[in-house]
């Protein structure tokens, strides 16, 4: 089964702001909530993501157990989008697509992400029983991380 998560911000802030944090990769820590142990591996980041750039990370979303994600930025426009790719890590797929726009005086940020569990039946009650609510979770605390950086000024 294939599913789909869908965020939608509004942020007083002007695309050039909302786009340079987005596409730096060095703050991503900052919007992932603290139990999940996020840590970049990659050695050297750049400031800016770019196509075919690999981040590679680890994080510890169920048990405390560390876990290898690695992901493949995919496509960017600049002050537009960018997508993400999975490619080592716990989702058979991971497709992340982050747009933003300007709009009324400020930026709208939208993500959707489309993934799929492994396991089969095993992954689908899984994702009933935790997964669904965790990615929720977690995209919930990155709406309030920007709510804080960008609508608190």
């Amino acid at each position: 089964m294939i599913y789909e998560l869908k965020r939608e911000q509004f942020l007083h802030s002007n695309i050039s702001d909302v786009w340079n944090f987005v596409s730096s990769p060095k703050n991503l820590p900052k919007i992932t909530p603290k139990y999940m142990s996020f840590t970049i591996t990659s050695k050297e980041l750049p400031e800016k993501i770019y196509p075919g750039m690999l981040i590679s990370y680890t994080v510890s979303p169920l048990l405390k157990i560390p876990m290898t994600w690695l992901a493949e930025i995919t496509q960017v426009e600049e002050q537009k989008f960018f997508i993400d790719e999975q490619r080592i890590g716990p989702y058979t797929m991971w497709h992340h697509q982050h747009f933003i726009a300007p709009f009324k005086n400020g930026v709208i940020m939208k993500d959707i992400v489309t993934y799929k569990l492994p396991l089969g039946i095993l992954g689908q009650i899984a994702h009933w029983l935790f997964i669904k609510r965790q990615l929720n979770s977690i995209f919930s605390y990155r709406f309030n991380q920007m709510e804080k950086i960008f609508n608190n000024k």
